[in-house]
């Protein structure tokens, strides 16, 4: 198994922090800095969007499914009604998408893309997959396959808890 350890950015580069065990077979542990990673790697290729790129996944599912009510917005993306609805507020200040109210329930609202909206996930898209293609730079298209399966797996089991 290959070390997780983490490099220190004062130390050089040959002296990693040493994990405890635990932490070095953790799956979560992986995933959480594989998760980081590629947000960082991602950010970097998109300073131009000021905070949009944190957001391409909701606002790539809000493109495909217009007028998707809220809160079956925040099932789609694992998140409390309650902790979507600011990330929604500063959305839709940012123009990219709007609010309405579902007929026959003033309660709920359901979300839609502007066309601002939509030319940032076009935009945006391009750019995830760039930065995907270089995370997989060495797999082989079944490995590509697998790890999607597998990740689709755990994401179904912790969906589940």
């Amino acid at each position: 198994m290959q070390s997780t350890a983490v490099k220190i950015a004062d130390e050089p580069a040959d002296e990693p922090l040493k994990l405890q065990a635990a932490l070095e077979s953790s799956i979560n542990f992986r995933l959480r800095m594989a998760q980081i990673l590629a947000y960082k790697s991602f950010e970097a290729v998109t300073p131009d969007h000021s905070g949009a790129a944190r957001y391409l996944g909701l606002l790539s599912i809000v493109c495909e499914n217009p007028g998707m009510p809220q809160h079956r917005l925040a099932e789609a993306v694992g998140l409390q009604r309650s902790s979507l609805v600011p990330i929604l507020d500063r959305m839709e200040k940012n123009g990219v998408l709007e609010r309405r109210a579902v007929d026959g329930d003033r309660r709920a609202n359901a979300v839609w893309a502007t066309p601002h909206g939509e030319a940032i996930v076009a935009d945006l898209s391009d750019k995830a997959n760039k930065v995907e293609a270089q995370t997989l730079a060495g797999f082989s298209d079944e490995e590509v396959e697998l790890l999607r399966a597998m990740l689709d797996r755990v994401i179904t089991n912790l969906r589940a808890l």
